[in-house]
Order: structure tokens, then sequence, then C-alpha cells
């Protein structure tokens, strides 16, 4: 019998394998029918910025080199024209580049550097409980470079929105972007249609796998740390594969549990599975070099496949989430569908791996905010994605 191994959005088995993965151009189509559906441009154009969005990383990895002590952020712009923007502190004029067509345009007078506005969300934000003690989640915003704190309506009325910015920049030295948030915020969950399930608390749950990882002598799948420990693949037929508990990490700025399958012997990953698109994973993007606006998609076995631009690159969700304090480490993605029941799903583009789903922010009525995700630069060592390169067609 044959298993398709497939743990949230993975193709993990010989049967994957034998399927038809998509080439580059084709995984890069699919993602650019949502992205010109977003921005209104032709499929055309969508697919030439995806393209471009992928080959600019290593241009803006040398500008953040570059400009290190005067770095701010680097930012994606869609609207009115698709193009890079750099912003820096100081006043000291950088005259505007070009690559690839694409503007590469530099902004100067930022109060702080990124890294400057992180130290102080450490320092101060994350924990200022004791001023105001309700719960509230902080990032940073690389196209502003102010911090964005999220506050609860009660606590916007009880000390006035203008008060708490105040305070936070004074204690901070950083300017700041107050945002009211009924802050109705939690992990992903284990709730929906996944394709892996097991026991917790004497309830039958399900999650969505991400990646096919490796520790170079073992195989298996990563998904989120708080779905249940021991799993199995409910195959189509009914029959049930077991995947055995490897380990969890699930503090400050990890949420990842991996579990074993000698099956899982590709690096193969579904973009849509409803729509049968395989994809082999060829590499991934490093968290420092993700950039604000940056278009990402993500599979989830609840709200399926969609797309959207990364918005916060630095945040740190409120409460208690990470088993205690949250690390300012987390990326959220807004104008995408979430819904419980997709944690552990993978965050990508094309064939390239961003991240694995945590969370969710959601409104009053249940509508996604955001969500937010765990860069794979923070999969436990010695696990690492498993990759390969394919031929560029």
């Amino acid at each position: 019998m044959k298993r398709l191994f497939t743990f949230l959005l993975l193709a993990l088995s010989s049967a994957a394998a034998a399927q038809t993965v998509q080439t580059q151009s084709q995984a890069l189509t699919e993602d650019a029918v949502q992205y010109a559906a977003r921005y209104g441009v032709t499929p055309d154009e969508a697919l030439r910025r995806l393209r471009l969005q992928q080959a600019s990383v290593a241009a803006t990895d040398i500008i953040r080199s570059e400009f290190a002590s005067r770095l701010a952020g680097i930012s994606i712009e869609h609207k009115p024209e698709y193009r890079i923007v750099v912003l820096l502190t100081g006043n000291e004029q950088v005259i505007d580049q070009l690559y690839s067509g694409v503007p590469i345009v530099f902004k100067t007078g930022a109060k702080a550097t990124r890294e400057q506005a992180i130290a102080a969300m450490r320092a101060h934000l994350i924990d200022l409980r004791t001023e105001l003690p309700g719960e509230r989640g902080v990032g940073y915003d690389q196209r502003t470079g102010e911090v964005v704190l999220l506050v609860h309506s009660a606590d916007a009325q009880k000390y006035g929105v203008d008060a708490i910015r105040a305070r936070a920049e004074q204690l901070s030295g950083i300017p700041v972007r107050i945002v009211i948030n009924d802050l109705l915020e939690q992990n992903m969950g284990v709730a929906g249609g996944g394709y892996v399930a097991g026991n917790a608390d004497g309830r039958r749950e399900r999650c969505t796998s991400g990646f096919i990882v490796t520790d170079g002598a073992r195989t298996g799948v990563a998904t989120a740390a708080h779905c249940p420990d021991e799993l199995v693949y409910r195959d189509q037929d009914g029959s049930e594969v077991p995947l055995a508990f490897a380990g969890q990490w699930g503090l400050a700025y990890q949420d990842v549990q991996i579990n074993l399958s000698a099956d899982a012997a590709e690096p193969l990953f579904y973009a849509n599975r409803g729509a049968g698109s395989l994809r082999r994973l060829v590499t991934w993007r490093n968290r420092e070099s993700t950039r604000a606006g940056d278009f990402v998609c993500h599979y989830g076995e609840s709200s399926g496949y969609s797309c959207a631009e990364v918005d916060l690159t630095d945040y740190a969700p409120p409460g208690a989430l990470c088993g205690g304090p949250c690390e300012p480490t987390w990326v959220t993605v807004k104008g995408a569908l979430c819904i419980p029941g997709d944690s552990g799903g993978p965050v990508f583009s094309g064939e390239v791996a961003f991240g694995i789903a945590k969370g969710i922010n959601r409104s009053a009525s249940g509508g996604c905010n955001f969500f937010y995700y765990m860069s794979t630069d923070y999969l436990p060592p010695p696990w690492r994605l498993m990759t390969r390169p394919t031929p560029r067609r």
C-alpha cells in the first residue's frame, strides 16, 4: 500500500515522490496568481516581481552590511510601483540605486536603528507589566522605524493612547506607534481538518505539518510544539501510519516539534494540497534577510492556501504563548487566511522556506488580523531542513 505521508503540506512517502512535482516556474506561477489578484497587476508582471523578490535578497543583504550602523529597515513596496525602500538614521543622503530594473530608494531621518529598537523592546516594552498590566503585543516596523505596541481597547480607554505612547517612548527612546487591538491571540491550535492527529487531554486533536527535516541520520517532519506529541497520519483509505515523537522545543523563540518517519525521504511539501500542488524545497530565507513587504504564502489544513505580505519582522506575542514571555523573533503576515488547525504549517515563497506557522491574532468576529511564524532559522540543532537543488525551469 502506498502511503502519502503529508504532515500538513508535506509529501513524505515514496507515493508522494511518485507524484508530479512542480518546477520552480510552476511554483512561482501559482503564487503569482495570488499576487496578481491582490495588487491588480497582470500574471506576467506578478511573476516578474516574485522572481525579483527572490533574486534581490543578495542585494539587500549587501546593503544591510554596508549600512549596518545606520540601518533602520528594508522593505518592499508594491504600490504605486514595485520598489525596495531602505530606511536609515541620520541626514546624510545616499544615492538611489537600480537592481534589475527595480528602484532601490534610500530614505533618511529615522530616529533609531533596527538593532537599537529591538534592544529597547527587550529591555523595556515587553516587560512593561507594572504600568500597563493588560496583555499586549509588540513588534518592529521596518517601513517606518517605529516600535508598534498593540494595546487592548480597555487599556487604551483607561490610560489614554497618548499617555501610553508618551510613557513607552520615554522608557525606550524609540518612536512608538500604538495600535488598538483586542489581542485575541492564540496558537493556531489543533482543531480542524489536519492529516496528522494525536491525543491530548483525552481529546483527538489534529495539526498541520511543515517541512521535511533531517539530523543526518534520521528523517522526519516539523510541526508546532503545541501539537500532540505522538502523532499518526491517516491515509485516504483509513489506515494509519504512526509518527514517533522525537522532541519539542517551545520556549521564548521556538515552537517546533519533530516526529520521525522512515518514509520522509524527499524534501517535498504541499503548497496547496487541495490542488495537488507538490513542491520540492530548494532553500530557505534567513530571518535577518526577511524584509517587510515580502510576499509569502502558507498552507493550513483548516484555511487552505493563501498569500500576503510580511508585516512585522520582529514581533513578540502577548502573554505567555511561548511558555512564558515571547522573544521579539516572530514574523507576522497580514492579509492571509488563518484558522485554528493551521499550526505547524509551512510558510514559503515558490520553493523557498520561510517558517513554520505558530499563532493568530483575530478580531472579535473571528476574522484573521494576522498570523505569525517561527523562522526555520530556529530549528533545533542538529535538525535542519532537507533540501535538494532542482533545475531552474
